[in-house]
Formats: C-alpha cells, structure tokens, sequence
C-alpha cells in the first residue's frame, strides 16, 4: 500500500514509543523528514505527499539502527546547536543543550569588544567558535583540536553557516604548550574532555559504543586538560582578556580552584540552562 510522509511517521512513532525511545515524537520526526527528504518544521502538510516503498524501507533502517542505540544525530548526520545546524559523525561529540549557555556568555563577551578574537580550544564540530563568529560579525575565531576528523567537521560546518573567512581552524594537543604564531587573543573558551575514569566506566551505551572516547576523557579526575590549559594557553590572552570552561557536574569548584591558583581575577560559576552548575569564567589578570 502506498503510504504518505505522514503514515511513515505514526508507523516509526508507533516503534519507537514501544521500543522505549525517550522522545518517540521528536525522533520519529527527524528519521522521517530526513529518509523522506521532507521538511521537519512543515509536518502539516506530510499527510498530502506520498512516498515511494524503497523510502519506506530506509526510513525503517534508520529506526532499527535508533532503536539499537545509535545516536540519532549520527543517524541523520546533523544536529540543532543555539539555532543553528551542525554536521556531525562518529569523529565529534553531538553538540548538547548543556553548552548553549556557555555558547552565550562567549558571545556576550565578544560583543564588548572591537573585532575580538576568539581561541576554541578542543572545538570538535567547531559549534561554540562558529555560532559567535555567526552572531558576532566582525570575530574572527581560532578553532584548535587535535583530530583530523573533527577540524574537517569544524570547516565543512563553517562554509555552511558563511563563517569560512573569520574561522581558521588549526591541528594541535591542547595537553601541549601552543604552537608559535598564534597572536593574543581576547576570549579563549574550551568545552574539553572531562570525564573521569571512574565516569568512563559508566556511560550510556548510547555515548560509549558510538562517541569519540578521545573527547571524553579528561583523565583520572577529570581535570587534566583544565590544568593544561591554565598552564600554558592562558598566556595567549590579552590583558583582562577572558577564560571560559565547560565542566562536568560536579567540577565547577575545581575548576574554579584552578584558575584561581593560576592568577585569574573574577572567577564565576554559572549554572547552564538546567541548572547544573557547569560553567566557569575568570578574567586576565
């Protein structure tokens, strides 16, 4: 029988909801617009457009390999991050909700300042540097990891959201010191690996078996790439220029700690938009 857009949607709810997914409406939603090449944000009109068998079979697949733990947005390829979209495979983490409020606070800041520059430490899919520099119209962004997969996502991300001339992305272990060259810049912000070891044991299959370890962990304590970078990148900030972290959940006075002993005035522990307290800040002494 020949279904529409509509009916391949309530047959993959129907699934989902039984198999346990957590939002059954939203991933049903994003494996039909995606398998069906349908627009997500017009479903009203999905009951009007039929669709061929062969689309009905790999909108199937693609909940089969959902139900089977795979993370939707390796699914389709994509993901929503501070009202943008982002590429995204196997080599970046999934940009999370957790982040937009950091994401935020680097944009405030940026707007303060004339041109600023912004230093993306462990930028995986680039979405922290390239939604300022997409928000901010004259900052240029400096985007740094160490995997080649994920500076590939960060540039294709960046000539798709129009930020390719103010975004240079660069290869380099934040663990290290930073290579020569770099200037100052007036904002570093990092979202690093800081999962502990004991955490590692821990996770979600969903986040396990399919997300990068190498972005993960952060170390026995979670804490290393903290250190590494107060060490040795803070040095890159011009004076009164700002340091901002991500952190795990029960991190923040840690970290806070850190830069402190590293000399950083100002220092503040900001909640995310759950209100877990996962964000730190502190100005250049």
């Amino acid at each position: 029988m020949t279904k529409t857009i509509n009916d391949v949607y309530m047959q993959l709810f129907r699934r989902l909801k039984e198999g346990g997914d957590p939002m059954p409406q939203l991933t049903a939603r994003e494996i039909t617009a995606y398998a069906c090449k349908a627009d997500k944000k017009q479903t009203a009109g999905w009951s009007h457009f039929y669709v061929e068998d062969t689309t009905v079979d790999y909108a199937g697949l693609l909940c089969d390999r959902c139900l089977d733990g795979e993370p939707l947005a390796y699914i389709i390829g994509e993901w929503d991050f501070y009202g943008l979209t982002f590429k995204v495979d196997r080599s970046v983490l999934i940009p999370r909700s957790d982040t937009e409020r950091l994401c935020e606070l680097v944009i405030e800041q940026a707007k303060e300042r004339v041109s600023p520059r912004i230093l993306d430490l462990c930028c995986g899919s680039g979405c922290i540097g390239i939604a300022a520099a997409h928000t901010v119209e004259d900052a240029r962004v400096t985007a740094i990891d160490l995997s080649d997969g994920a500076l590939h996502i960060t540039r294709e991300n960046a000539r798709d959201l129009g930020v390719s001339s103010r975004l240079l992305t660069m290869k380099a272990d934040v663990m290290h010191a930073p290579p020569r060259g770099l200037g100052q810049f007036d904002i570093i912000v990092s979202n690093p690996p800081y999962v502990t070891e004991d955490e590692m044991q821990m996770l979600d299959r969903s986040v396990a078996d399919f997300e990068p370890h190498e972005a993960l962990y952060g170390g026995e304590d979670g804490l290393d790439f903290y250190h590494a970078i107060c060490d040795s990148w803070g040095e890159l900030l011009v004076p009164n220029g700002r340091l901002l972290f991500e952190c795990g959940w029960h991190q923040a006075d840690d970290v806070a700690g850190i830069m402190q002993r590293h000399g950083y005035k100002d220092v503040t522990i900001t909640e995310d938009y759950s209100g877990v307290p996962r964000i730190v800040y502190g100005t250049n002494a």
